[in-house]
């Protein structure tokens, strides 16, 4: 079933219901019908595939093959490892924090042959629903993150979580919110070159970006045949930034559709949207270039899917979008994503 949707098009005629969960329970929001009432549950989505968390690889290419082909449309449930793929565990040390591999980090469940994509489609993948397992860690690893300079000695914190968790201790005082989404997702890039996941890319990668959880739809640029969509380096929380180089690493199960764009406006790099407000990202080696590229396709969305001359939609931009730092720990790589709120677009 492929579409010809425009992306960046609202989803939805009237508000959205808000179904909220997190670890076990769903959390953010949902798209409903004109039959439907603000605040009524959405029905649920039901998976037509499993991948399970060993259906995994750790680079981005072409010539990894797919695990599972399917037609526009298909919902996948999928099990993502934690980022260490099974090298730390609830009970781990220091000392296997610091023997820790780089070479299997970011196992990702997939790639997902989509039949009929092709360079130049775009591809939709909704998450309708994140839960979070039970367990997760967070670290500080020598050599890895921002401050890597001034943090030379190892780190490491476990966490349980009971089933319906909203939030998760941090010591006696202090609570974080879990708010799951994976920090890996995209599709093949066009090279035979197994690549590494650690950087963001055109394809997607590592984005690490919060907001990419439950009722997002995130949008990519096919670069091959069947778009060989992969996803994990699941978090179970994250600040804005990833500053230490982890989240709360922690095994997710994720509910997915993808559908497949043809004719829809092309995007250099991933895009994503929610009920409330449309978004662009970008990366680069410089903050600099990263917020200028976002800034230029935040203008051409607003050309091309709301009428706008280009300096009126560069004035819009610098009233109404919002700039926002998703990941630096990569370095020098970074990402940045530029948002704007529907209702300012009148779409909502």
């Amino acid at each position: 079933m492929a579409t010809d949707r425009i992306v960046g098009r609202p989803r939805c005629a009237v508000p959205s219901a808000s179904v909220l969960s997190i670890g076990f329970m769903v959390a953010f929001t949902g798209c409903i019908g004109a039959a439907e009432q603000p605040h009524e549950r959405a029905a649920a989505v039901v998976p037509e595939y499993t991948l399970a968390a060993d259906q995994s690889h750790s680079r981005f290419s072409r010539m990894i093959p797919p695990v599972l082909r399917v037609a526009s449309g298909a919902v996948i449930e999928a099990f993502l490892q934690e980022a260490s793929a099974g090298q730390l565990t609830p009970s781990s040390s220091i000392e296997e924090l610091t023997a820790l591999s780089f070479d299997p980090i970011h196992p990702l469940t997939g790639p997902v042959y989509v039949e009929g994509a092709e360079p130049g489609d775009v591809l939709a993948v909704t998450l309708h629903e994140i839960e979070i397992q039970d367990w997760g860690w967070v670290a500080s690893i020598p050599g890895f993150g921002l401050l890597a300079d001034e943090f030379p000695e190892p780190a490491l914190r476990t966490f349980r979580f009971e089933r319906g968790a909203t939030h998760v201790r941090f010591n006696d005082r202090i609570r974080v919110p879990l708010r799951p989404f994976p920090g890996v997702m995209g599709v093949a890039p066009a090279t035979d070159s197994l690549l590494s996941t650690i950087p963001p890319r055109a394809n997607g990668g590592n984005m690490d970006n919060p907001y990419l959880t439950e009722g997002t739809t995130v949008y990519f640029p096919v670069l091959v045949e069947g778009a060989l969509f992969s996803i994990g380096d699941p978090h179970a929380a994250q600040g804005k930034g990833e500053v230490s180089g982890t989240g709360i690493e922690a095994p997710l199960r994720v509910v997915y559709q993808l559908e497949l764009l043809k004719g829809a406006r092309p995007i250099p790099e991933p895009q994503y949207e929610t009920d409330a407000f449309y978004a662009v990202t970008a990366y680069a080696t410089t903050l600099d270039e990263a917020v200028q590229k976002a800034t230029r396709y935040m203008i051409d969305y607003l050309v091309a899917e709301h009428g706008l001359e280009r300096d009126d939609a560069y004035l819009l931009a610098s009233i109404a979008a919002d700039l926002e730092i998703a990941e630096v720990v990569d370095m020098p790589h970074v990402l940045v994503a530029m948002h704007i709120a529907k209702d300012v677009l009148g779409v909502r």
